[in-house]
This record gives C-alpha cells, sequence and structure tokens, in this order.
C-alpha cells in the first residue's frame, strides 16, 4: 500500500466535532481534537486521561476525545491519513518517524514554538530524530535508554561485588552466575538473559565500526566491523552457554526472565523497574549502565513523540494540546510513574532520575545512546535482520552468512520499493 506514499498521502482532513457551550448570557465555541495513542499498561491510560481533564479545564473551549490504538497501531494511522479520517494529534514513535515526515503528512511545530516553551531544555538527540530538512514535527513526550539490570542476591551468592563495566567481564561474570542449583545436570539460572533483536542490538554493531545503514538508506550490518560485536553475542549463547533467550526457559522477555531467577543479568529499560516493584516486589535488583563494548559506551534511546496531523482544521487548538503535555508541568505530571524518563533535562532533574540509584544509569546513557531510528527502510531492515540473527543465534548458519542473506534481502527489497515508487 506504501510504495507510493507520496502519491497516495494526499488531503487529510482530521473529523472534529465542533459544539458550543453556554456561559452566562453568550454562547462559547467548543473545537473538539481527537488524540490518538497507546498504553503500555492501564496506569498509562488512566494518567493520560487526567492529563486531558486537566488540560480541558485549563481550555473550556476545547475538548479532547482520546482513543488508544493498541493493536497494529502504525497500520492503522497510515491508513486513516490516506483515509483523511487520521487524528489531530498522535503519538509518532521515533521509529516510523522518518517515512511520515518524509511524506509530508505533518504539521511542522517551529512556528508554533516561542521562546518561553524553552525548547533547548528538550534532550538534543530526541529532538533532532523528530527533524526532517531543518524542521521539527515532534515534540517527545518521554525516553528510555537501556541499562545492565541483576540480582543482587545472585551476584552475592557468585562472590561478585560490583556490576561489570566492560562485555569481559560481563562474559566472565556470566559463567559464574549460570548454576545447576539442584543437580539435575540442567542450568537453572542462566548468567545473562539476551533479546536478539536488531533494536537491542545495533550498539552492539557500532561498537568495532559497523554501521546499520550508508548514506543512501541501504543495511550494511553485514560489514566485518559490524558483526565483531554480534559473534560476541553468539559466542556466549552458543560456545559459552552462558547466556539464554526467554522463550528458552519459558518467559515472554527479559526482565519476566530476572524475576524469575532463570537469569541473573538482563539489559532491559526503566519500565522495567515499575514491572519489578508490582510483580517481583522481593527481587533485590541493582541497575548500571550497559558495560562498554571495545571500549565504547552504547546503549540504545527510544522515544515518542506527539505529532499534528498537517490537514487538522484545528491547529491552534491541537498546538495547545502538545505543548500542555509537553511543557513541564504537564511532562513532570506524566513522568512520575517511573515508566520512562522525562525528555525535558530539567524535569528529569527535578524528579530525581539523575539521582535514584535505579534510574541513575538510564538517565546517564541519553548522553551516548544510539537513537532506534535509520530512515525509512529501517522496517524492513530490521525484519529480514531479526529473521536471520535468530537462525545464527541457533546455530542454524555462521553469523557472517545468515547477515549476509539478511543484508542482501533488505536491500533487494528497498531497492524494488524506491524502483516501484520512482517508475
Amino acid at each position: 500500500m506504501f510504495k507510493s506514499i507520496g502519491i497516495t498521502f494526499l488531503a487529510l482532513t482530521a473529523i472534529a466535532l465542533p459544539g458550543c457551550r453556554l456561559s452566562g448570557q453568550a454562547t462559547e465555541q467548543v473545537t473538539t481534537i481527537r488524540l490518538s495513542g497507546w498504553q503500555s499498561n492501564p496506569n498509562e491510560k488512566q494518567l493520560l486521561e487526567r492529563l486531558i481533564r486537566n488540560f480541558e479545564k485549563k481550555n473550556p473551549d476545547i475538548k479532547v476525545k482520546y482513543e488508544t490504538i493498541n493493536s497494529e497501531y502504525m497500520d492503522v494511522i497510515k491508513t486513516r491519513l490516506i483515509g483523511d479520517v487520521a487524528p489531530d494529534v498522535f503519538y509518532l514513535d521515533v521509529f516510523e518517524a522518518p517515512l511520515l515526515m518524509k511524506h509530508n503528512v505533518l504539521e511542522p511545530l517551529d512556528n508554533y514554538i516561542t521562546p518561553d516553551f524553552n525548547l533547548a531544555d528538550f534532550e538534543p538527540s530526541l529532538l533532532n530524530a523528530f527533524k526532517y530538512q531543518g524542521r521539527l514535527y515532534g515534540l517527545p513526550k518521554d525516553f528510555s535508554t537501556l541499562a545492565l539490570i541483576y540480582n543482587k542476591e545472585a551476584f552475592a551468592a557468585a562472590g561478585i561485588t560490583q556490576p561489570p563495566q566492560t562485555w569481559e567481564e560481563l562474559m566472565a561474570d556470566a559463567q559464574k552466575l549460570t548454576v545447576d542449583k539442584n543437580g539435575d545436570g540442567k542450568i537453572d539460572q542462566y548468567g545473562f538473559g539476551i533479546a536478539p533483536e536488531l533494536a537491542r542490538q545495533t550498539f552492539m554493531i557500532k561498537a568495532f565500526g559497523g554501521r546499520l545503514i550508508d548514506q543512501n538508506g541501504y543495511a550494511r550490518f553485514a560489514e566485518p566491523n559490524g558483526l565483531k560485536g554480534l559473534q560476541m553475542i553468539v559466542d556466549q549463547y552458543r560456545r559459552d552457554r552462558t547466556a539464554a533467550q526467554p522463550t528458552d526457559v519459558g518467559a515472554t522477555w527479559g526482565s519476566e526472565m530476572l524475576g524469575q531467577g532463570k537469569a541473573a543479568m538482563v539489559i532491559e529499560g526503566p519500565w522495567s523497574i515499575p514491572y519489578f516493584k508490582e510483580t517481583f516486589p522481593n527481587l533485590d535488583i541493582g541497575t548500571a549502565e550497559v558495560p562498554t563494548v571495545n571500549g565504547r559506551p552504547g546503549t540504545m534511546a527510544f522515544t515518542v513523540a506527539y505529532v499534528m496531523n498537517r490537514k487538522t482544521k484545528h491547529k491552534n487548538a491541537a498546538w495547545k494540546l502538545i505543548s500542555y503535555l509537553t511543557e513541564k508541568e504537564g511532562m513532570k505530571a506524566w513522568a512520575t510513574q517511573g515508566l520512562a524518563l522525562p525528555a525535558r533535562r530539567s524535569v528529569l532533574t527535578e524528579l530525581g532520575y539523575d539521582k535514584n540509584p535505579l534510574y541513575k544509569p538510564f538517565a546517564k546513557g541519553a548522553r551516548y545512546a544510539t537513537i532506534w531510528q535509520a530512515g525509512e527502510n529501517l522496517p524492513t531492515i530490521r525484519m529480514n535482520f531479526n529473521n536471520q540473527f535468530i537462525s545464527a543465534l541457533l546455530g542454524e548458519q555462521p553469523l557472517a552468512i545468515a547477515m549476509k542473506k539478511a543484508q542482501e534481502t533488505a536491500n533487494r527489497e528497498i531497492y524494488w520499493a524506491n524502483y516501484n515508487v520512482h517508475k
């Protein structure tokens, strides 16, 4: 559907439901705007609805209809953009942003931003991720990085006194932490839980000077320097047998592995902290920055922005909502749940995330994190990488061959997609 996206994204008109409100003898026109997003847990939806109610009290002439889309979110948004029924304001993941920014379906926000909004307060790398050809199209509502999360009790039992600072130390510690607790010949606790996904492994590709894409947007992760960091993951899984995937131990994700005692270390995001408090309240965890690889600090950063539909008929009302949600007051209220970090540095400091022992490593990682974004072809690249990397991890083929296949298939799909758009 989207190979001819530049042609099919035509005039987009958001549905608005005008109304009126009586105020004494005067009739006040009420503008209704629509906001769409997703929710990672029920608390997130409740918090956003509370923020919206506060916004409506401050702006009685604006009503916000909030809709959550939890299944195939971006497919729904793209379809509604084409069908002229897109919301006025919606969430946009940094991963998907390049496509929509390129095809002119978002309203540039530069002319709405005033000095008192203090754009410089945002983490620069997060803002840059929503810029295209010098214009800003989204304001990040929050962000997450990855950090090492470990079981303090398991560390103590293994005689490990501090978290690993280098990947070599992580691999050595994982050996000590991989144990058969009941003597039945099967590993009960792996030293390290891994997530074999490109979204988690891109910084490993870059650790030895590798690159994910070239200047033309084609995949380049299979080059020799890109394979070195990935080979460390494969070796730990296959050669050392000190790492496991969640599916190997009956878990759905890394932090569940840690909580169940199936892994002693994982690399996860700040969303894990509330999860552990709610699900495994007796687990004593610690966090640390991701160990350096080849002497380089590395992690990933994920962010979501509020963006405005370019064809909304209520641009001023839409901007007021975006502004409220991303100014200090709104962002502070949003960030208190601890699922992600506030995109404004002043709010991050005010809420103490940069001092909190559990959150500090996530905050520090923002300075050097690789943003999870690599042009409009990233969905194609991700799919091909994930399929072949898991194959290499399982020993079905050598890593170099698997990655070569993934890169060639991805680039062939990218070529034909570009060919069909431009022919």
